[in-house]
């Protein structure tokens, strides 16, 4: 007789130990009852999901049909050479590669009819085959070439968890040399005679903490310990001055920062610090050359809320003199000198633009994209004394558009325009609205859409969110959102407080014992969609990564009855316990963002909104739910202890998609892996957002 086909999976029951946190094992991910639930949650995931398996390979041809299969990016100069990455058909990885520069350094570099051909410095694809990668994953953490051009410091993570090996690779040679160190972190900076890095490593805690110094050809054992950051809420990590006469190591707490100096020419020199630390305090530094040394530049908040640009020489230790002052609309960011001019990048009317300063004359140049829905940002420009940046822009329905602009005259040039083949830009339309927050405040909402829908209130929507570290959520061209608009989708971004698109208040407005203010302002964007007519209240799917799947699991547990479905990827939700566990990565480090449970009144002000701590009653809306093994910055236990207590509560369908192989916080490492993944979510918003 036919065997009786296996019976779909039933949905996962998370053990349940004794104790005042039933679920506190999970905080172990190599217990193997904790991987046995992971694999279980998976395989209920997979069944699940296996309904909407036509719609997700539908979707993954859609994207994948958009992307150019191989491509150069716009190049950049430095020195004697134009560096461009590229894609080649069908691989996952991208080539680092340059070209003789064909212009001199006082302009744009590219390449032309008749050029040399192309040099691969590093094949990323080549990686994919090193011993050290067993699960199909990698991700570098630095890439930079040397002074002199004849050599590259990269490093590589094959697992996901953004801790890197670094290496050196001999570029005359083709081949690395046998230097490798392990357990380093983003930051590196080379020394002006290229025959040293320095280099940051992390604490048991993921914490980078230290900047070391490593002479090419010398074993790790002889490498120089440089400074040594003490105090955990502080994380450090090292760079070059464009100038490169000096090496910056820069060390910031959420809300404070300090900056040390070492000359780029002068290995055996002590840092010095640039301005000593002052709680409240951030700052930026920069340097232009010039006679003595030149100068050093600093965007900083020290009297001035939104920040300011002040300069000194950087011989002695003179008086900082005013550039630009602060002013209460306009958030100054960073500045960056390149040669006579210097580029501060800022943010007004919750959008980027780009500041011009002449620092001979004085003369300014304003730099801006146009209506705020349009992006703009620097490229990658490393040529010191280049006389035009690059720069990007682009929309939620335009493509991404490179130009150089010249720093003197302010006239654009048109370098490349990001091909989509099969897609035309005129059909779709993008658009800045506002959104009334409980206490009145407008709350910017950036939204796209078909050019012929109807604004009618019958359109399913999507709503993305993230809202905190003062991170700025600026309009992106995506190929997978063309296909949620092509079904009739309304996409809409929400420039929640906590953000920081409207400038330093906009992130206090929305931190600390103001968080709450970032959820309010969620779900008030939500309803002016309803309410505009833009969206079907009843089809709203919200999303989130990271601190944004802490926005999502607050706002499914504040408001369940808004949303159709909810996708929180990677969700920061068991916000109380992890704020007092100093042994999980960033814990001490975020006191400063969230607050100190250590202190009563903060106590309970994070557990009135941890999603772990507020399970609403049913029904809820459909849950998905993501985290990976390897992510080090929201342990995987947190969305499976938030999963467990949903399950345990029995309030509607939720599904976990825990990612049990290599992977990163952000998802897979592979342009083809990630367009699976995309095509995967949103398989289920589309799903989801169909009529009942």
């Amino acid at each position: 007789m036919p065997s009786e086909p296996d019976a779909p999976p039933a949905a996962p029951v998370a053990p349940v130990r004794p104790g005042a946190d039933p679920y506190a094992w999970m905080r172990d991910s190599s217990d193997p009852e904790m991987l046995a639930y992971l694999a279980a949650e998976r395989a209920y995931y997979d069944h699940q999901v296996a309904r909407t398996a036509d719609l997700r390979e539908q979707l993954a041809a859609e994207i994948s049909a958009r992307v150019v299969p191989a491509e150069e990016s716009v190049s950049w100069q430095r020195g004697d050479f134009a560096y461009f990455t590229r894609t080649l058909p069908g691989r996952e990885q991208e080539q680092f590669c340059r070209r003789p520069a064909l212009e001199s350094a006082g302009g744009p570099a590219g390449s032309q009819p008749g050029a040399p051909a192309a040099e691969v410095l590093l094949d990323e694809n080549l990686l994919l085959d090193d011993p050290a990668c067993a699960g199909g994953y990698v991700a570098l953490g630095v890439r930079e070439v040397s002074p002199d051009g004849t050599l590259l410091a990269y490093s590589a993570d094959f697992d996901g968890d953004e801790v890197y090996q670094l290496r050196v690779r001999d570029l005359r040679a083709g081949a690395d040399l046998p230097d490798r160190i392990e357990r380093t972190y983003y930051g590196l900076a080379w020394t002006a005679d290229s025959a040293s890095v320095y280099y940051t490593v992390t604490d048991a805690a993921y914490r980078p903490c230290q900047v070391w110094r490593h002479q090419i050809g010398a074993g790790p054992g002889s490498d120089v310990l440089v400074f040594t950051e003490d105090d955990e809420r502080f994380e450090v990590t090292v760079r070059a001055a464009r100038s490169g006469q000096h090496i910056f190591i820069e060390t910031a707490s959420r809300d404070t920062s300090e900056t040390r100096v070492i000359p780029a020419g002068g290995t055996g020199a002590d840092p010095f610090v640039l301005q000593e630390r002052s709680k409240g305090v951030e700052y930026r530094a920069d340097h232009g050359d010039g006679p003595d040394g030149g100068e050093f530049y600093l965007v900083t908040n020290d009297g001035a809320a939104e920040f300011r640009l002040q300069r000194r020489p950087a011989a002695g230790q003179g008086e900082w003199a005013e550039v630009i002052a602060g002013t209460p609309g306009t958030r100054l960011v960073s500045a960056d000198v390149f040669g006579r001019h210097v580029v501060v990048t800022q943010r007004c009317g919750a959008a980027a633009q780009l500041r011009v300063l002449d620092r001979e004359t004085g003369e300014e140049r304003l730099i801006e994209a146009g209506p705020p829905e349009v992006s703009l940002a620097l490229g990658v420009n490393e040529e010191y004394t280049a006389s035009a940046v690059t720069v990007r822009i682009e929309s939620l329905v335009d493509p991404p558009s490179w130009h150089d602009v010249d720093l003197a005259s302010g006239e654009w040039r048109l370098r490349k325009r990001q091909h989509v083949p099969g897609y035309d830009p005129a059909g779709y339309r993008t658009e800045r609205i506002s959104a009334p927050a409980p206490d009145g405040t407008p709350i910017p909402v950036t939204i796209a859409y078909r050019a012929d829908l109807a604004q009618d209130g019958t359109a399913p929507c999507l709503l993305y969110g993230y809202g905190a570290y003062e991170s700025c959520e600026w309009p992106e061209f995506g190929q997978p959102v063309v296909s949620l608009l092509d079904r009739g989708f309304v996409y809409a971004v929400a420039h929640v407080r906590g953000g920081g698109e409207g400038g330093r208040r906009w992130w206090l407005a929305g931190r600390l014992d103001r968080k709450k203010t970032t959820f309010t302002d969620f779900i008030a964007v939500a309803d002016a969609l309803d309410k505009q007519r833009w969206a079907a209240g009843g089809s709203i799917v919200s999303r989130g990564l990271s601190a944004g799947g802490l926005l999502q699991g607050a706002v499914f547990s504040m408001a369940p009855g808004r949303w159709r479905a909810v996708v929180a990827e990677v969700p920061f939700v068991d916000v109380v316990t992890s704020m007092l566990d100093p042994t999980i990565p960033l814990t001490i480090s975020e006191w400063d963002e969230w607050g100190d449970p250590r202190e009563p009144a903060a106590r309970a002000y994070l557990a009135s909104y941890s999603p772990c701590d507020n399970i609403p009653p049913g029904p809820w809306p459909d849950l998905l739910v993501t985290g990976s093994l390897h992510d080090p910055r929201v342990l995987v236990h947190e969305p499976a202890k938030w999963v467990a207590r949903l399950r345990a509560a029995g309030g509607g369908r939720v599904l976990f998609r825990p990612e049990l192989g290599p992977g990163a916080h952000v998802g897979p490492s592979g342009r083809y892996g990630k367009i699976a993944y995309e095509a995967e979510i949103l398989a289920f918003i589309v799903a989801a957002a169909e009529p009942a």
